[in-house]
């Protein structure tokens, strides 16, 4: 309650001082961003390609950014989450396509993350169901029992675990004129390439990403005063998922090191062992499983209030974490209730990786509807906040690359 009460009365104090207290939305995010499924995209990629898919993971930061930015803007400015704007500026119809194409994304976006979970706790001989009991409990006790700020303090802690791939990534000592060589041997052609190309582009924009920011704005109280310290959030958390997913990917490469395409992994287990050998068994199943445990932690919570809140501007709900469970049931209910499905889900046995690569890969293919209604909507803002003039032109073509290369790429690699 102070620090919501800071940002609406203290204007007079410095920008850092502001950015401190507007931080946080972008932040959380973009942690989530590098999720599970996400860890072990970038995994398979260094193991498949080596760092031919490196370059791929700078040329996304901008992107990522440009994306995000938009979001930030329509919650402070319009002050309501994504699919209530949908449906109050195209209508019911278009606001209900949005939210099945969502809950699509968050779905298959929680049974990556819990199967994560599930694959570290196999790392150290934790049966899969005691695994779920765990972190489903967790996860419900965070929700229930803390306000947003609360909530948002502790996703940035846990998913802090996953800075640890930086330092895999360095003591798994990359030769830079091999990384050089490599990241610009692009194989264009090759449909295993570009199916991997579509999935680490799914694994970067994600639609739950602007659903999330966009309500946590909103939730957060932040003004259109706070513009500027939340898109430093935003550009801040942008290049450190990027990072991230460089470091997982460039581990991988460096240890594998066989210079070839396909040295596929199958299992958590290899990627573990692919990324960590320089580290000693026991150390490195550790900081890979803190950092996949951190991944997926945090993308949990995201993804799951997402897809509750989302529900909840359409049905007419509550959907606060201001609210205890009392005044909001409904909110929690579908949020335990996402939660517990997924893990039933994930202990019938799929596979891990394969499931993981899949979901960013159908990110890719749902980008369409999620980067259209985006623009759409930027281009609605009321002046001066409306994406307009050279710069809408730019961002209508990065999304316009985006979307065709993120489909093609996908089509591509299923059919190919």
């Amino acid at each position: 309650m102070s620090q919501q009460l800071s940002l609406k009365d203290e204007p007079t104090r410095g920008f850092w001082r502001r950015l401190a207290l507007v931080a946080g939305p972008g932040i959380v995010v973009m942690l989530a961003d590098t999720d599970a499924g996400s860890v072990i995209t970038a995994a398979q990629s260094g193991a498949e390609w080596g760092y031919r898919l490196l370059l791929l993971q700078v040329v996304l930061i901008p992107i990522l950014y440009i994306v995000q930015e938009l979001t930030v803007r329509l919650g402070v400015v319009e002050k309501r989450g994504h699919a209530e704007l949908i449906r109050d500026k195209f209508g019911v119809g278009w606001a209900w396509v949005s939210v099945v194409t969502l809950l699509v994304a968050c779905v298959g976006a929680l049974l990556s993350e819990l199967s994560g979970l599930a694959g570290v706790g196999a790392l150290i001989g934790v049966p899969a169901w005691i695994t779920m009991i765990l972190s489903v409990g967790a996860l419900i006790l965070i929700a229930v029992t803390g306000s947003y700020l609360t909530v948002e303090r502790i996703a940035i802690a846990v998913g802090a675990f996953e800075l640890v791939f930086l330092f895999v990534a360095w003591k798994a000592g990359p030769g830079l004129g091999g990384l050089v060589a490599q990241s610009l041997d692009i194989p264009a052609t090759n449909p295993k390439y570009l199916y991997l190309v579509a999935a680490n582009i799914g694994a970067v924009i994600m639609p739950w990403m602007v659903f999330y920011q966009q309500s946590a704005v909103v939730e957060k109280k932040l003004r259109v005063s706070d513009l500027p310290a939340a898109r430093i959030d935003t550009a801040v958390g942008a290049i450190i998922t990027q990072v991230i997913m460089a470091a997982v990917l460039v581990a991988t490469a460096a240890t594998l090191s066989s210079g070839e395409p396909g040295a596929a992994l199958d299992t958590v287990e290899e990627i573990a062992n692919a990324l960590t050998p320089s580290l000693g068994v026991g150390v490195g199943k550790l900081l890979f499983g803190l950092g996949v445990s951190g991944a997926a932690m945090i993308a949990s919570i995201v993804v799951t209030l997402t897809a509750a809140r989302t529900l909840g501007e359409l049905l007419g709900y509550d959907h606060s974490l201001a609210r205890k469970p009392g005044e909001s049931p409904w909110f929690y209910i579908v949020y335990a209730a996402t939660l517990i499905a997924g893990a039933g889900i994930v202990l019938s046995g799929i596979n891990l990786v394969s499931l993981s690569v899949g979901v960013q890969v159908m990110n890719a293919l749902l980008l369409p509807i999620v980067l259209g209604f985006l623009y759409l909507l930027a281009r609605r803002l009321p002046q001066p906040y409306r994406l307009q003039g050279a710069y809408a032109g730019v961002v209508a073509a990065i999304i316009a690359m985006t979307v065709v290369f993120g489909v093609y790429s996908g089509m591509s690699g299923i059919w190919g």
